[in-house]
């Protein structure tokens, strides 16, 4: 079978910083520079491998990638932040041309990359339409046949007519995707846009997606929602630093990106404690996942109790430390949080290596999948020390899903009749 994508040794590679700015040049400097801009081009690719080692301020964002996708298949593609997951669909989508390398494209493609990508905020929503549906590769005569279904996706009737300047960020995502949706391409790229919008709009884009996999669309789908590539793909691609780190099952290919993220930094905390663990003044070594007798596990039927073990190692003496532990679900929403600080527990003084293990009461939450974040802050929650990802598990329920909420307890009913 003919391959949809073929995508042979791609790189590519970026100039940090760039050109100074506050500088201008003469007419004859102007036209010097591009006269001499050809062969200062193939100079630079002749040359470009050797001047991104010696150079730091170059970037491979993506480096010898290589991979095939049938028609008809669902691949996801995942990877931390800068991976190069991003820069391989604007590869593919022809926003951006690689270094080095080829692809091959058969058909017609639609991408979602960025929210209001193609969009003019002063103009309504009704004229962004046929603006990006035209961008994309839409006809006007498609566009007009197409326009209500478009429009009643993306159930923003009463706001077609507004600028959307005006318009939220899931606003923008809800019209975005429903025109790509209703362009009825070949492939379709999708980034990870769709976490912008809500639960409810996500699960109808998941569900449209689905429908064009049953007419053989290839899709791309590029996402940090593991339970979303799951459902959604039958193979999966990690990129890790611009490489392909592995290709295969999604099962496989989870796993292996678990693995390597487990105890990294998590990302909204760099700004605070940095990049690298190993910096912080306590790092966390391990995590356990347990059951209540101390087996390991990482299913949870609802209602049990989970039992965590951390090894950690302070590099300076730590008074009070306020241990926490919280669980995320899936779609990144904060389910609970368990910290030393408000079941008032004072730990003394830290410096060294040791464990520390928290026994959680019956967990209630709904069934899905959940990550946790390790943190440590001071008493006050005003200074942190370290946040790095750890493990994820499930919680498994026949009935209650993500549909009842986050957590469901057990309440007391009354009533009379009359």
């Amino acid at each position: 079978m003919t391959a949809a994508i073929s995508v042979e040794n791609v790189s590519k590679h970026y100039k940090l910083g760039g050109r100074r700015s506050g500088t201008y040049g003469s007419l004859r400097e102007s036209i010097m520079e591009a006269a001499t801009a050809p062969i200062r081009r193939l100079r630079r690719r002749a040359n470009e491998s050797t001047a991104a080692a010696d150079n730091p301020t170059d970037l491979w964002a993506l480096k010898d990638v290589s991979f095939e996708i049938r028609p008809g298949e669902s691949i996801g593609i995942i990877g931390r932040n800068g991976a190069g997951k991003s820069t391989l669909l604007k590869v593919m989508s022809r926003i951006t041309e690689p270094t080095r390398g080829s692809l091959r494209i058969r058909g017609r493609v639609g991408s979602l990359l960025e929210v209001g990508t193609g969009f003019h905020p002063e103009l309504s929503g009704r004229e962004n339409v046929f603006l990006y549906g035209s961008i994309i590769g839409m006809s006007r005569r498609e566009i007009v046949r197409k326009f209500d279904q478009i429009v009643a996706f993306a159930e923003i009737d009463r706001f077609i007519d507004t600028p959307v300047k005006r318009y939220s960020s899931g606003m923008y995502v809800r019209l975005a995707f429903s025109v790509a949706a209703h362009m009825e391409p070949d492939i379709l790229l999708i980034d990870e846009v769709l976490s912008v919008g809500d639960l409810a709009f996500q699960r109808k884009c998941m569900d449209h997606a689905k429908r064009m996999l049953e007419r053989d669309v290839t899709l791309l789908f590029v996402s940090h929602n593991m339970f979303s590539i799951k459902a959604m793909c039958d193979r999966a691609i990690y990129l890790s630093q611009g490489e392909l780190a592995l290709e295969g099952s999604t099962e496989d290919v989870i796993r292996l990106y678990d693995h390597d993220g487990r105890l990294d930094m998590a990302g909204w905390a760099t700004g605070m404690v940095g990049s690298d663990p190993s910096l912080c003044p306590i790092q966390f070594h391990e995590m356990e996942i347990l059951d209540e007798a101390g087996s390991p596990r990482s299913v949870f039927e609802y209602g049990e109790r989970m039992r965590i073990r951390l090894s950690y190692e302070a590099r300076e003496l730590i008074k009070s430390p306020n241990f926490s532990i919280s669980f995320l679900r899936s779609d990144n929403v904060a389910c609970c949080n368990y910290n030393t600080s408000m079941d008032g527990v004072d730990v003394g003084a830290f410096l060294g290596m040791g464990t520390v293990e928290l026994l959680t009461p019956p967990l209630k939450l709904v069934s899905e999948l959940y990550s946790t974040q390790l943190l440590v802050w001071d008493a006050r929650f005003q200074r942190l020390y370290c946040a790095q990802v750890g493990k994820d598990f499930h919680v498994s329920h026949p009935l209650l899903s993500t549909e009842f909420g986050v957590f469901h307890e057990d309440a007391e009913w009354c009533w009379k009749h009359r």
